[in-house]
């Protein structure tokens, strides 16, 4: 009996390990996240099919024009009475095959055109990757900044009941007053709320999170890493103009825009151009018996020869010239503007990293020891505390304000330029 009970306790013993190992939190790094973004994100999903959908038209552009058949049974009598016209009941008989030949180019214009709108729906795609991950990487650095505040809260809150603890020693020992004691342990509400605040903040985050990676996997099972820090070490602002003139998609698809621009007015020039119809016929004529024929039909284009479609065209070229000075504005714009906010905050954040949090500390610490000596006022170690909490909490604020701005910075580049 005695061992049954063993093995059932053991039993148990084991479904619980595994149920808690079930239940770990997963953390997954930047990287990782960002592949199961790409993989998952029914938004760029549905992207590429629009990618694959302007390749597909590119089958349409290339196909050449159907040839025609006509058929012609002429001349039948179905009436009885007066002379046949012939043994079979009818004179003429013919089949016809016309193709109209297209020159100029134009099916070879029409799929380089085709060609040329795909390359732009894949730069609208990058593009469109570009913002997605931009979103992706706030909700990332939202994340890793509600962790560090929660383990900061957890820190106070564990300092501040060591406090506590020697004050109430304190308290039993006649060296503070009731009052006193009672001040300490209503300020430690805040740290509590603190802890609650942050830990409701994490799983908000976590929560955005999984929304973008489109998983439906509970927020206790799901976690991220990551380095919550700065570098003051950045790439020179002219290295990080020319990366983004080289690889931002928009400015890419505008380029691209003006290359199909000038394709188009060429297939407008040749659309203009005359394309004769071929005919081929056979037929049987009784006083002639069987025949075979050749024809070609030319329209003449004395009115219509395609003189708006030029000149629209003509113009579009101008228009997304135009409209790609604009695009290669607005990204130097966004590189000198995110590259501000960067440097900014790495001139912010040296100071406390250097000076300020030591500085926050040991005051905090020496006014601590001082109060439990009896050498500093109760207000001056609520101070302290205070203080203490206001330059930590800056402090994280500060590294989450660098990392957006370096995603700002990614952002405005087109790809990674700052970890």
């Amino acid at each position: 009996m005695q061992r049954f009970i063993q093995r059932v306790c053991g039993g148990f013993l084991l479904t619980a390990i595994l149920a808690g190992n079930a239940g770990a939190q997963k953390a997954m790094t930047w990287q990782e996240v960002r592949a199961k973004f790409e993989a998952a994100n029914p938004t760029l999903q549905a992207g590429q099919v629009g990618v694959e959908e302007s390749r597909a038209q590119e089958i349409t552009a290339y196909l050449r024009p159907n040839p025609n058949l006509s058929l012609l049974a002429d001349q039948i009598n179905p009436f009885d009475g007066g002379p046949p016209h012939s043994t079979f009941g009818f004179l003429l008989s013919a089949a016809t095959v016309t193709y109209l030949h297209e020159r100029q180019h134009k099916r070879e214009l029409r799929l380089e055109s085709s060609q040329k709108a795909t390359g732009i729906a894949a730069s609208g795609q990058a593009d469109l990757e570009r913002t997605l991950i931009f979103g992706l990487r706030m909700a990332f650095v939202q994340a890793l900044q509600e962790k560090a505040a929660l383990d900061l809260a957890k820190e106070n809150l564990s300092y501040y009941d060591h406090v506590l603890g020697v004050n109430r020693e304190r308290y039993k020992a006649g060296a503070i007053a009731q009052v006193d004691l009672d001040r300490l342990e209503i300020q430690r509400v805040q740290y509590e709320s603190d802890l609650q605040t942050a830990e409701v903040n994490l799983r908000t985050a976590k929560i955005q999170l999984l929304t973008l990676l489109n998983d439906r996997m509970p927020v206790d099972q799901f976690d991220v890493t990551g380095p919550f820090d700065f570098s003051d070490k950045l790439v020179p602002l002219d290295e990080v103009r020319q990366t983004a003139v080289e690889t931002r998609p928009d400015l890419k698809a505008a380029l691209q825009a003006v290359d199909k621009a000038k394709t188009d007015h060429q297939l407008a020039v040749a659309n203009g151009s005359t394309d004769p119809t071929f005919g081929f016929d056979v037929g049987r004529n009784p006083p002639i018996d069987q025949y075979i024929g050749f024809s070609m039909s030319i329209p003449l284009r004395v009115f219509d020869r395609n003189q708006g479609e030029k000149k629209r065209t003509e113009l579009d070229i101008s228009r997304n010239e135009r409209l790609a000075d604009a695009a290669r504005a607005q990204v130097f714009s966004d590189v000198d503007s995110a590259y501000a906010m960067v440097n900014s905050d790495v001139v912010l954040l040296q100071p406390y990293r250097d000076r300020y949090l030591k500085q926050a500390a040991s005051i905090r610490d020496t006014i601590s020891f001082s109060y439990q000596h009896g050498a500093a006022s109760l207000l001056d170690f609520l101070n302290a505390q205070a203080e203490y909490r206001t330059v930590q909490a800056s402090y994280l604020n500060l590294i989450a304000s660098y990392l957006s701005a370096a995603g700002q910075l990614n952002l405005a580049v087109g790809r990674e330029v700052m970890p």
